[in-house]
């Protein structure tokens, strides 16, 4: 399956919305999906996996350097509706203990913090 990528402003965030699996050869798209909103000034960004059944090792990794280069310039990168599956891979990981993981975008984006001076698309 082919990963479908598309942004959207959100509330008080950017959000990415991701369709497909996260896996080896679909992992690069997702860290350069997130480095281009980094360089184009997003600071909050929450990523939708609501249409996402399948994550691998690859793409958690990817997802985990995101986190920690969003960190750096003062961000957040939260997960959003989270599957099955792939909350699996984030508890045995521990990931789930370090990365904000929501119910829902709606939950994600009420936990953004109050706008300040950074940019938000």
């Amino acid at each position: 399956m082919d990963l479908e990528l598309s942004v959207r402003p959100g509330r008080g965030c950017t959000v990415l919305e991701v369709h497909g699996e996260l896996d080896m050869a679909t992992a690069p798209q997702l860290r350069d999906a997130l480095q281009r909103l980094i360089e184009a000034g997003d600071r909050h960004v929450v990523v939708d996996l609501a249409d996402v059944g399948f994550m691998d090792s690859s793409a958690l990794g990817a997802l985990v350097v995101m986190f920690k280069a969003f960190r750096e310039v003062s961000g957040r990168l939260s997960l959003a509706a989270v599957q099955p599956a792939v909350r699996t891979v984030l508890t045995v990981t521990s990931v789930d203990r370090v990365m904000r993981v929501h119910e829902d975008v709606r939950a994600a984006e009420a936990d953004v913090p109050v706008a300040d001076d950074t940019t938000v698309r």
